[in-house]
This record gives C-alpha cells, sequence and structure tokens, in this order.
C-alpha cells in the first residue's frame, strides 16, 4: 500500500512521462481571482487559459492542487464526517489539456494509471458517464473493454435543472462545462454501499 505522498509523486511522475509540464501548486486563495474565496478545484489555476485570455508554453500540464470547498456550487460541508471522500481541505491530482487531448486520451491515462501504475485490478473499479455521452461510453466499451455491467449512466438529478448532474461538470452557470466520466473502487459487500446512480449509493462501498 502506498502512503499518500508516494501517490502524489507517481501521479505526478507517470504524468510527466506523458509530457505533461508539472506545475506547482497555486495559493489556497487565489491571487489574481477576485470570484473565488478559496482554490476549490485544480482547474482554477488554469481557468484564464481555458478561456481563451492566457497561453502556456505548454500545452499538457499536472498538478497537485490544495483544495477548500466550503461554499459555493462545490460545497462539501454536509457531508463531511458522513462519508469517506468529503473533505473540506485536500490535494486534487490533475492532468489538464489546452487543445492537445480529449476524452479518449483522457480515460487511457486514467485507466492505465489505476490499473498498471497502481495495480488496481479491473474488476473492482466501476465506471460512470453522463447520460447523453455516448463517445465516452463507447470508449469505455469498446476500446478499454469495461464490462458492461459496471459502466452507469447517470442524468440530471431529480428535481434540478439540465445537466445538473454528478457526470456533468460546471463551475458556474456560465463558463467552461461539460459531461465528464468518474472512475469508483469498489471495496466489496463488507462496506455499505451500492454502485453510483443506484438508489442504494448513499455509503462508503463504491469510492
Amino acid at each position: 500500500m502506498k502512503s499518500s505522498a508516494e501517490l502524489r509523486q507517481a501521479f505526478l511522475d507517470f504524468f510527466a512521462k506523458k509530457g505533461h509540464e508539472i506545475v506547482p501548486s497555486s495559493p489556497l486563495v487565489p491571487h489574481n481571482d477576485p470570484t473565488l474565496l478559496f482554490t476549490n478545484a485544480g482547474m482554477v489555476q488554469f481557468k484564464e487559459v481555458f478561456l481563451g485570455r492566457d497561453r502556456r508554453p505548454y500545452t499538457t500540464a499536472a498538478s497537485s492542487q490544495r483544495c477548500v470547498r466550503a461554499g459555493g456550487k462545490h460545497n462539501d460541508l454536509e457531508n463531511v464526517g458522513y462519508t469517506a471522500r468529503h473533505h473540506t481541505f485536500f490535494e486534487m491530482l490533475g492532468n489538464f489539456s489546452f487543445g492537445n487531448y480529449f476524452k479518449r486520451e483522457a480515460i487511457q491515462y486514467a485507466w492505465e494509471f489505476l490499473t498498471k501504475e497502481l495495480a488496481l485490478p479491473a474488476e473492482k473499479l466501476w465506471i460512470t458517464v453522463y447520460q447523453d455521452d455516448d463517445e465516452a461510453a463507447n470508449i469505455w466499451l469498446n476500446e478499454i473493454g469495461v464490462n458492461p455491467d459496471r459502466l452507469t449512466r447517470l442524468g440530471d438529478k431529480p428535481g434540478g435543472k439540465k445537466y445538473e448532474s454528478d457526470n456533468f461538470w460546471s463551475m458556474g452557470d456560465t463558463g467552461p462545462c461539460g459531461p465528464c466520466s468518474e472512475i469508483f473502487y469498489d471495496h466489496g459487500p463488507d462496506v455499505a454501499g451500492g454502485p453510483p446512480g443506484t438508489p442504494e449509493e448513499d455509503g462508503d462501498r463504491y469510492i
């Protein structure tokens, strides 16, 4: 079992080998973004790049970003202490592409890192995609070879707005957004909780 420091370094080393620029964590309080009280995601320091207002000397990057989620869209406070995966302060490992690659490579990198670099058994991993994201589903099923029984399409939350889904990423009403895919680890039947998207989901079996 790797320590958190070893996992962090393994992630950064993996993406460095894939040609990514390793970018240091930005400050917890953004120095150039008055719209945020705290840095709440790894992409915050790249917002201007995604909005087309900044250019970097690299087209792919990876980082381990210090984050606080205590308000706004990504407010996790009500879940802290109730699950093993919700924290107000944490490090977010992320890899980013600025016009270099898209879903296919992102999915391939994630799967390779988890199953080859960390040697997690593929049969313990569960995949989710947004309900309309046929492109990502096809990559998972037909290129990666994930068991269809371990892939779930998640739609919009009941009573919520269009695209208000655990598998549709956005930082606000405007700006960069789109369908996303997630990978969960199955801790087995001895841990409470059902597969993502099921009524029994609450619990820590799938993280």
